[in-house]
């Protein structure tokens, strides 16, 4: 029964979901379109103000815009009428949420708005109501029924308020050409803060890069290697250019063809030229991906002129939880 009752509630929510689809490929689209050109040359702040569960939905979408490079914060429709209005300044741009468009605290802002100059763009089922009267731009979120049985509780329309708002914040930020780097800076923290580290955060440099020169013994190869256990070791000339790497696996190859004389050989003899390589500045998750593409376990970190900056180990993204 309980399963049943889940299946209708995803069913009536999926076909919400389809809809609101089929409608942002017509009724919908230019003022979807319209919206993303109003944000986009908005010269101050999204101001999304919603109540009830409209409200949380606003809390999220406004924390969505801000982490993806629009200005945005929440603003409480009955707190604005007891002094938070003033945090609504001319420039800004308001979307209000509410599904039947009759909300009293959302309905009082509009007025204060329009005296601000702020222009306010419209999540609604109701067309004709006075929130999608007084807007500058409409966005029906109209549902045929809610999942509840009673067809009460907000869930099908909830859920097309939220998906035409993550629809919006991902136009943004398409439109922005949002990047990586643009994440980087606004996630410096948690999970997506370690995804966006830098390579020169997490390289071995120093006494802790691994280098000898072209003409470097295999003795003096191997101690290095095994002193600074990452399985290589950079080979570099007079001005730490990268010449090329010898790591675990070269050393093997060379014992399975010259065995008699590998110990004799020097590091030009076994190094692998024109290693994967990386700059100091690239993202974590550039690195990782790179690795996986090449088949390998570590990149040299190098500037402009090919000189060794450093060292990544697959190990040292393990640490930073990029799996």
């Amino acid at each position: 029964m309980s399963l049943e009752s889940a299946r209708k509630v995803l069913q009536t929510e999926l076909e919400a979901l389809q809809r609101l689809l089929e409608r942002l490929d017509a009724a919908n689209g230019p003022a979807f379109e319209q919206a993303v050109e109003r944000i986009v040359a908005c010269p101050g702040r999204v101001v999304i103000t919603g109540m009830g569960k409209s409200g949380i939905i606003g809390q999220k979408l406004a924390a969505t815009f801000a982490s993806t490079g629009t200005p945005s914060f929440f603003l409480h429709p009955a707190e604005a009428a007891h002094g938070d209005l003033g945090m609504i300044v001319k420039g800004d741009l308001l979307v209000a949420l509410s599904y039947g468009g009759e909300t009293e605290e959302i309905n009082q802002l509009l007025p204060a708005s329009k005296r601000l100059g702020v222009g306010v763009i419209a999540f609604t089922g109701a067309l004709n109501s006075t929130l999608a009267q007084a807007a500058d731009l409409v966005l029906d979120i109209s549902v045929d029924r809610e999942a509840c049985p009673h067809n009460l509780a907000p869930t099908a329309s909830t859920a097309a308020m939220m998906a035409l708002g993550d629809a919006l914040a991902i136009a943004l930020l398409e439109r922005r050409g949002f990047k990586e780097e643009d994440f980087a800076r606004l996630h410096p923290g948690g999970r997506l803060g370690k995804k966006f580290q830098r390579v020169e955060n997490l390289m071995h440099a120093g006494d802790d890069l691994p280098r000898v020169a072209p003409d470097a013994p295999m003795p003096d190869v191997i101690y290095e290697m095994s002193r600074q256990g990452l399985g290589m070791t950079t080979v570099v000339d007079d001005g730490l250019r990268l010449v090329g790497i010898v790591t675990d696996g070269d050393l093997r190859r060379l014992m399975q063809k010259r065995k008699d004389e590998a110990l004799h050989l020097t590091a030009r003899d076994a190094m692998t030229p024109k290693p994967a390589t990386i700059a100091r500045t690239e993202l974590a998750a550039t690195a990782l991906r790179l690795m996986e593409e090449r088949k390998i376990t570590s990149l040299v970190v190098t500037d402009s002129d090919g000189r060794v900056e450093g060292v990544l180990h697959l190990h040292d993204l393990w640490t930073t939880q990029l799996f």
